[in-house]
């Protein structure tokens, strides 16, 4: 029997419990941020209307319940965040305090997409950039913060209804907003929200859509089971310094997603997304004695269960398919469990890198990888043959939200090409998973106790535990916990607050944004949240709270220098984008580390990748003048420690003893600072340097930037390699940075 390539895509949908439980400073309702409401009208509602376009191509979406939670509490008009307060107060009521919150955070969201489309938005976003925040609190007038409080919720509702004669009529009004205006944008908004959840359970019912939950709060259930698991991945990994070992909270997580569903849906789920498909052995009774029939994993996971490496060719695809794209079954105590894993790098691809390509060319690029991986699969069967023997699953499962920001018009055409090319192809299927389960069994086996315990995270748990903040944030909880578990007759029947506020802390996000790796501008709020939620125990225990908990976790200090934390996609024109390059990697050079720094006119060396570009930023100190400060050249070198290849010495002169500048290079890309002109090279025998040519980027104006496509380095995924970059005068050499060190780079 011929079949096609199944396909099965699952968008994850998420937020954490921004409601405030500090009910002695806030009034009841009071949520500390605005992501539920906003998201709700721009990225939950559109994605699956979208779909239903297309009626051939079926997809999962992954319905978190606390999101659903706070989507009922704007819908029910209890909620209210400090966003909107201001967005309803009448601008002559406006304090000083609350006129800095507007020009501070009105402008949260992505420029590009959301801001500069629209003039008047782009014009109050670029007076506050250009003259200070400063001179807008000093200068601008009611109407000016009128206008930008309608923008602010104008710009995130999805283009798909801005054919509602309201919307309309909002936009092309521009400026000149009232305060009536503005209560309408907010009743529309929850309008939109009303919407959802019916949305959804209607194209369940029709069969074009499969919903499925994740633990209640979305916790990392092998880190509720026992915190100790973080050294299994990472054998050194320091651990908190109280044991969190409360397995008795996984099945409360999973029967209260599963009831949740039941009542919103009007059927039992039959998939779970694992929170940040973190998946361990001990978890796996639990999620089937609750009922589950499947859940889903990255391929890290994986390939440490199988002890396999997933090698990738120069295109990022799959060279052992096989391995990868089939259901596999867990047996467990209460009878089997499937689990899928995705595909890391085709869902990063529309994460985090086709938002900075056309629409059309990005959906090529995606069906052209799933056509590969057809043809792969093909030539490796006994035989061979035209058509595929036997089905074949691909799962993409990614963030369902907050990739859109960076896509034109909320990546409605790229959605649109996609879908379009999809239900026209004859070798392509989209699926829901439990379609494909239910029709195709799991054959392969994987033995009880071999699962992996790790998430889609590297297959480890590093980005929840092991950082010290992590870990003191740890100690709070388990202290926490063992006080409710002292009090034995708070059931959740009898005492449900100080249940919602253990689930609540026990929630991943506060442990995602503590400590190394991630940070945003609400890192000290989302330390707050945690921080009630956990106060909120010992008050409804009526303990006294610890004074521990009145402190920060940590301090939310600017950072110094920091590795990248996710991908980019700066726009190289020399200006330095502060959203394009807040992801970076960031190296301090001068100032910040001391006037003896012998290269102190550059102060800071900002770097970062995505899919299709290595990318480089340096900041000059004000005032410097090229070719006179600071040297005319700037010579990128790159070697590749685990590739045995032709390298050559830095083609210049006068080049110290000393490394790294005494190492050899496979790749130089040299720079003219002053005519902003570049040539690129590649090491051959004898150690000579040959021309090539090159597709990178370069722009100079308040600083340098500089993109270099993966192309140019020829080097396939997951790649390390290292950098140098060095300043010269006419071929002579001047100086390097980093001092003493190099960029370390992997290639995604």
């Amino acid at each position: 029997m011929a079949h096609p390539l199944y396909v099965a895509f699952i968008w994850h949908q998420h937020q954490p419990l921004y409601k405030c439980r500090d009910s002695a400073s806030v009034a009841p309702g009071q949520y500390r941020l605005p992501w539920v409401r906003l998201h709700g009208t721009k990225d939950y509602l559109d994605l699956v209307l979208l779909l239903e376009r297309y009626p051939k191509l079926h997809q999962t979406v992954n319905l978190v319940p606390s999101l659903i939670l706070q989507l009922e509490d704007y819908i029910a008009g209890t909620a209210f965040d400090p966003y909107l307060a201001v967005a309803l107060t009448p601008t002559e009521q406006l304090n000083t305090g609350q006129r800095q919150f507007i020009i501070e955070h009105f402008f949260d969201g992505n420029h590009h997409t959301l801001i500069d489309p629209h003039p008047r938005y782009a014009e109050l976003y670029w007076t506050r950039q250009d003259k200070g925040r400063a001179w807008c609190l000093d200068n601008w007038t009611e109407q000016d913060y009128s206008d930008l409080l309608a923008w602010h919720n104008l710009s995130w509702i999805d283009p798909l209804f801005w054919d509602d004669p309201e919307i309309e009529g909002w936009l092309k009004q521009e400026r000149n907003f009232t305060l009536g205006d503005r209560q309408r944008i907010f009743s529309k908004q929850r309008e939109i929200l009303s919407r959802i959840i019916p949305q959804h359970r209607k194209m369940q019912d029709a069969g074009q859509l499969e919903v499925t939950t994740t633990p209640y709060t979305h916790p990392i259930l092998p880190l509720l089971a026992d915190t100790n698991v973080g050294q299994r991945a990472v054998p050194n990994m320091t651990l908190p310094q109280s044991r969190f070992q409360w397995e008795e909270d996984i099945p409360r997580h999973l029967n209260k997603a599963w009831e949740m569903y039941k009542d919103r849906f009007g059927r039992a789920p039959r998939g779970l997304w694992p929170s940040e498909q973190s998946v361990s052995p001990e978890i796996l009774p639990y999620i089937a004695q609750t009922g589950f029939e499947w859940i889903c994993s990255d391929e890290a996971v994986l390939g440490c269960t199988l002890k396999h490496f997933f090698h990738r060719d120069e295109a990022g695809n799959v060279s052992e398919p096989e391995l990868l794209y089939r259901p596999y079954r867990l047996e467990t105590p209460h009878g089997p469990l499937s689990i899928v894993f995705r595909d890391h790098r085709l869902s990063d691809l529309i994460g985090f890198t086709y938002g900075a390509m056309e629409p059309k060319q990005a959906a090529a690029d995606l069906v052209g990888h799933l056509e590969a991986i057809a043809r792969s699969l093909k030539a490796r069967q006994p035989g061979g043959g035209t058509s595929l023997e036997q089905p074949w699953l691909v799962n993409i499962a990614l963030d369902g939200e907050n990739c859109w920001e960076h896509y034109e018009r909320d990546g409605i055409p790229f959605l649109e090409s996609l879908y379009e090319r999809f239900s026209q192809h004859p070798e392509i299927k989209l699926v829901t998973v439990s379609e494909f389960v239910e029709q195709f069994p799991p054959t392969e086996i994987l033995p009880e106790g071999q699962l992996h315990t790790g998430s889609w995270v590297d297959g480890s748990f590093t980005t929840w535990i092991g950082d010290p903040a992590k870990n003191r944030a740890w100690d709070l909880l388990t202290e926490a916990r063992q006080v409710l578990a002292n009090h034995p007759e708070a059931t959740e029947e009898n005492n449900p607050e100080v249940w919602e506020a253990l689930y609540a802390a026990e929630g991943s996000d506060w442990f995602w944004w503590f400590g190394e790796g991630h940070t945003s501008n609400q890192d000290a709020m989302f330390d707050q949240l945690f921080r009630e939620h956990v106060c909120a125990i010992y008050q409804a225990l009526n303990e006294p709270i610890p004074p521990s908990l009145k402190q920060p976790v940590e301090i939310h200090d600017v950072r110094g220098s920091h590795t990248p934390e996710s991908f980019i996609h700066p726009v190289i024109d020399g200006m330095g984008d502060e959203q394009d390059w807040d992801n970076a990697g960031r190296i301090e050079i001068g100032g910040a580390r001391g006037t003896m720094h012998r290269s102190s006119d550059i102060q800071r060396l900002w770097y970062g990748v995505d899919h299709l570009n290595f990318y480089l930023r340096l900041d000059f100190k004000a005032g410097i003048q090229l070719g006179k400060d600071i040297p005319g050249e700037l010579h990128l070198l790159w070697f590749y420690p685990e590739r045995i290849m032709h390298n050559s010495p830095a083609p210049l002169a006068e080049l110290p003893d000393e490394a790294p500048m005494d190492y050899l290079f496979h790749h130089q890309l040299g720079i003219n600072l002053l005519t902003q002109s570049f040539w690129f090279q590649e090491a051959g025998e004898h150690y000579q340097w040959h021309p090539r040519s090159s597709r990178a980027k370069v722009a100079l104006k308040q600083c340098l930037e500089v993109a270099v496509p993966w192309a140019d380095l020829q080097i396939g995924p997951d790649s390390p390699l290292r950098l140098v970059l060095a300043l010269a005068d006419n071929g002579i050499f001047r100086s390097y940075v980093p001092e003493n060190s190099l960029v370390l780079i992997q290639a995604p």
